[in-house]
């Protein structure tokens, strides 16, 4: 049976009049379910007011869970985004939208923390296996970097290589910082720093001077 088909109720006739108020009225005035109604009919000003009621508590939450307010900015429109496209989920019977709302986030910042902790965890493994071949990137960047000679050679590098290198070893950026900021993916990234470094060990074999002497 789909919901046309069912029977009315005296709460459904309610929330129909709640909707029919936000068409015709003040939305301000809408109950939360009414909202959710008119956003199931695709209102868009009826996600726009439950943005304007909830969305800082939302974000207060995902915040507090991250401690990073640009993460919890995509929490927030990903949250609004799920309402907006499945808005059914929202039960009135069973909470108010506020409590839907922060359970959705609640559950998704758990998610993301989750992945954060195990890309850190894959991170971490391969600068060991790096560290472990001989081949400790950011050691031999930040000693290298004490001779004149060696900032020559960075700035012979191609300009994608030179930058990667330069946001994740002297500037302190993580992987996904650089390749946010570069607007790159994370491996092509990597390639790049690795693919840098690879030329400026074949610079310093040119010119005789080994890697121990700046350790």
């Amino acid at each position: 049976m789909t919901r046309d088909d069912q029977p009315a109720d005296p709460s459904s006739d309610r929330r129909e009049r709640s909707v029919q108020a936000h068409v015709e009225g003040d939305l301000r005035e809408t109950s939360d379910a009414g909202l959710v109604m008119a956003i199931s009919r695709y209102h868009q000003d009826a996600l726009a007011e439950a943005y304007r009621r909830h969305a800082g508590a939302v974000f207060g939450l995902a915040r507090r869970l991250l401690a990073d307010a640009a993460l919890a900015e995509e929490i927030v429109q990903e949250v609004f985004l799920r309402l907006w496209n499945d808005p059914d989920k929202f039960d009135p019977g069973r909470g108010s939208l506020r409590s839907f709302l922060l359970a959705q986030c609640h559950g998704r910042s758990v998610d993301l923390l989750r992945s954060e902790t195990s890309r850190r965890r894959r991170e971490e493994k391969d600068l060991r296996r790096t560290a472990e071949g001989g081949y400790d990137l950011e050691r031999e960047v930040w000693d290298l970097t004490l001779a004149d000679h060696v900032r020559e050679a960075l700035d012979a590098l191609p300009e994608p290589e030179r930058q990667a290198i330069r946001l994740a070893y002297l500037g302190g950026h993580t992987y996904r910082e650089v390749a946010s900021m570069l607007d790159e993916p994370e491996g092509t990234v990597k390639s790049r720093i690795r693919s840098g470094l690879k030329r400026l060990r074949v610079e310093f074999a040119a010119a005789g001077v080994g890697l121990g002497d700046w350790t």
